[in-house]
């Protein structure tokens, strides 16, 4: 049984000590937050609690670590805890920039560890029943790809309130709509179109309502070498959301209706109209990993040498794109992917 160590026990990391102790081949061992209220909230659970960081890392029972802090600390604690001879699982964002990825990567492969990235979105059902259709060739030949969140309050909300509760609208902490939901947009966009690989970002990013220092506003075009095109946006500043999905193939289109409590299997109700306008429902794909499943992934992945649920070297992709689209924005000019290695 995997021994995991949680490092941040925020909102995030609470979710996760469950999904670790549902996952059959991993449990929590203990858990280090800076914030004394938090060490309290996982003490009463009956967690074991670090007073800091080294402490639980110098601890041998424990062979993974949980990396659940704020993105701007990502690189940093990844590296301290693979130093530590550590597996690691990271939270979404992997860090801040493509460089940083880089150097996790790199770090893990020199230490001989396992480092995995939760991406758990590449599973959900609306997700899978996109990608079954256009794999299904019913579209005819793939045109446009839309992929949107829409509502009229700010998608990052309050973090703990016992840790900088707005932390998640900080740029400095990497906070903002582009780095919530459209880290988990742009990752599914590119696995979707998996083996087209992105050529070209161009991005808006506005802080308009919800905060000033960064986005609440984000959207993402991104060209692909068949010609193919794919659009991420995540508007909180919209009080007539667009659909989910919009798809659009020289066969016919599809769309998936907006959800405005983020329920996949509302988002995986696709419509697929051909060249008359003739509608049908969309066969729903078979449901795909759980968070428990993606961590009981990893512990084999530590234990037996196979590749995690996700690994980093498709997660570089979603950091090269997501490092496009802040570029794009600043200057206003589109980024050649190819020019930006």
């Amino acid at each position: 049984m995997l021994q995991v160590g949680i490092i941040g026990y925020g909102r995030i990391g609470n979710e996760h000590a469950a999904w670790i102790n549902a996952s059959g081949m991993a449990q929590v061992a203990g858990v280090y937050d800076p914030t004394p209220g938090r060490r309290e909230i996982a003490a009463a659970k009956g967690f074991r609690v670090f007073d800091d960081v080294a402490t639980s890392l110098d601890d041998a029972s424990i062979g993974a670590v949980l990396i659940a802090t704020p993105t701007s600390m990502h690189c940093d604690d990844t590296l301290q805890a693979l130093t530590a001879g550590k597996h690691v699982m990271v939270e979404k964002p992997m860090a801040l920039d493509y460089a940083d990825a880089v150097r996790m990567h790199r770090a893990a492969i020199d230490a001989g560890r396992v480092l995995s990235v939760f991406q758990c979105r590449r599973w959900d059902i609306d997700f899978l029943t996109v990608r079954q259709l256009i794999a299904s060739g019913e579209l005819g030949k793939l045109i446009n790809v839309e992929s949107r969140l829409g509502q009229w309050s700010s998608c990052v909300g309050p973090a703990a309130r016992e840790y900088r509760p707005n932390w998640r609208n900080e740029r400095a902490f990497g906070g903002g709509g582009l780095y919530d939901w459209g880290s988990h947009f742009i990752d599914q966009l590119a696995q979707l179109m998996l083996p087209d690989a992105p050529v070209r970002v161009f991005a808006q990013l506005r802080g308009n309502v919800w905060s000033s220092d960064c986005d609440d506003f984000a959207r993402v075009i991104i060209d692909f070498a068949s010609g193919a095109v794919a659009l991420c946006e995540i508007n909180t500043t919209t009080t007539r959301p667009l659909p989910r999905w919009h798809i659009d193939g020289t066969l016919g289109s599809a769309d998936a209706p907006h959800s405005a409590t983020f329920d996949t299997h509302q988002w995986a109700q696709l419509t697929l109209a051909d060249p008359a306008g003739v509608p049908r429902s969309v066969k729903r794909a078979n449901p795909g990993l759980s968070e428990s499943d993606i961590w009981a992934c990893f512990a084999r992945a530590c234990s037996d040498g196979i590749e995690p649920a996700v690994t980093v070297d498709s997660v570089l992709t979603t950091m090269r794109l997501l490092d496009a689209a802040r570029e794009s924005s600043r200057t206003g000019k589109a980024i050649d992917l190819a020019a930006a290695c």
